[in-house]
C-alpha cells in the first residue's frame, strides 16, 4: 500500500510503499477513503520540539470501509463504513479513568495511520456510520469531537454569551456546538476577515477583527460581557486576550494547544475570578453522539471542506498550507 511517512527533523514527507496490514484479533482492516489535514499535522512535521517521531505514519481525521475482519470481531462486518477514534488506550491508568484516550499514560501503538490506503483499527475504536452520513462526514467526526468535548466541559448554560478566538477548524466547530447547545450571542474574533462569512454560517452572530478596542466592540455586540471564552487560536498572546474578554466569573477554555510559552498576568484573571481550563482530546461518547446527530444540525459541517487532494499530493499540500492560503479544511483522498 501507499502511505505517508514523516522522516523526521523537518524533512519533507514521503509517500512510500509499505506491506499491506492484516487485522489481528479484535481488529478490522479498513480501506481509508478520506483523511483531513489538521493543524497538528502541519506543526508536527516541520522539525520543532513537538514533532512526530522519525519514520512515523500520521493522519488522525479519517474514515473508511471495512474490507477484512480479525478473529473475535462481532459488531462490524465487511462493507461497513466507519470513522476512527485515533487514540489507543490501556484502559487502566488514571488518564483512562476519565475515558479520554488521549490522556492514557501507558498506551502501546498508534492509530494515526490515516494518510495511507489501508489501516488496522481495533473494533472498539471504530464508529459505524449511519446510512445518512458519507465518508466525508466520517472524516469530520474527529475534529467535531474536539470542539464538542470543549463546549461540554465549559459548563455553558442556555443563553450564555460566548466569545470564540480564532476561525480555524476547532473554532468553527466550537461555534457550531455552542449554537446547537443553547448559547445566547456568539462573537468571533480573528486576525483576518477571510472566514467571516463561514463564521456566521456556523452560527455566530458577529465577527470582529483583532484590534486595540476589540474588548469594547465585543461587549457592545454581546450586549454584555462574555460568560464563556473559547481560545482556539493556539498562538502566543491568546490566553491574555481570552482573559481580557472574559466577564466576571467567566470561563476561559483553551482548545488552541499552543506549544510555546504564553505570557499572561494572573492578577487580571484573579480580579474577575476567571476560571481557566485547558483541554485536549475527547471520549467515545462524543464520537457516538456526533455519528448519531451530525445530520440534524443547523448547518452542514462539510461546509468547511474547501479542497480534496490525492495522497500523492500530500507533501506539497503540507508545504502550501504552511504559507498564506485560502483553505479551511483540506481532505486527502486515497483513491
Amino acid at each position: 500500500m501507499k502511505a505517508a511517512i514523516y522522516p523526521g527533523h523537518g524533512a519533507p514527507v514521503l509517500i512510500e510503499s509499505l506491506p499491506d496490514p492484516a487485522p489481528g484479533p479484535g481488529e478490522v482492516l479498513i480501506r481509508v477513503a478520506r483523511c483531513g489535514i489538521c493543524g497538528t499535522d502541519l506543526s508536527m512535521t516541520k522539525g520543532g520540539a513537538w514533532d512526530f517521531a522519525p519514520g512515523s505514519q500520521f493522519g488522525h481525521e479519517y474514515a473508511g470501509e471495512v474490507v477484512a475482519l480479525g478473529r473475535a470481531v462481532s459488531r462490524l462486518a465487511v462493507g461497513d463504513r466507519i470513522a476512527v477514534l485515533p487514540s489507543v488506550a490501556c484502559g487502566h491508568c488514571p488518564g483512562c479513568a476519565h475515558q479520554n484516550n488521549v490522556l492514557c499514560q501507558a498506551a502501546e501503538g498508534s492509530l494515526m495511520h490515516g494518510f495511507a490506503e489501508f489501516a488496522r483499527v481495533p473494533e472498539s475504536l471504530a464508529v459505524k456510520l449511519p446510512s445518512v452520513l458519507s465518508l466525508t462526514d466520517g472524516a469530520l467526526i474527529e475534529p467535531l469531537a474536539i470542539s464538542l468535548y470543549g463546549v461540554r466541559h465549559a459548563r455553558m448554560q442556555p443563553g450564555d454569551n460566548v466569545v470564540v478566538l480564532g476561525a480555524g477548524t476547532v473554532a468553527l466547530y466550537a461555534i457550531y456546538w455552542a449554537r446547537r447547545l443553547g448559547a445566547g450571542r456568539i462573537v468571533v474574533l480573528s486576525r483576518s476577515e477571510r472566514r467571516a462569512s463561514l463564521v456566521l454560517q456556523m452560527g455566530a452572530d458577529h465577527f470582529v477583527t483583532y484590534g486595540d478596542k476589540d474588548v469594547a466592540e465585543v461587549i457592545e455586540k454581546l450586549g454584555g460581557t462574555a460568560d464563556v471564552v473559547f481560545e482556539c487560536a493556539g498562538a502566543e498572546g491568546m490566553l491574555a486576550k481570552a482573559i481580557l474578554h472574559a466577564g466576571p466569573f467567566g470561563r476561559v477554555v483553551s482548545l488552541g494547544f499552543c506549544t510555546k510559552p504564553d505570557m499572561m498576568i494572573p492578577a487580571l484573571a484573579a480580579y474577575k475570578c476567571v476560571n481557566l481550563q485547558f483541554l485536549v482530546g475527547y471520549s467515545m461518547k462524543e464520537f457516538l453522539y456526533i455519528a448519531d446527530q451530525m445530520d440534524k444540525g443547523h448547518v452542514d459541517p462539510k461546509t468547511i471542506v474547501t479542497n480534496c487532494v490525492p495522497l500523492a499530493d500530500l507533501p506539497g499540500t503540507l508545504d502550501r498550507l504552511r504559507s498564506d492560503n485560502q483553505e479551511t479544511k483540506v481532505h486527502v483522498t486515497m483513491t
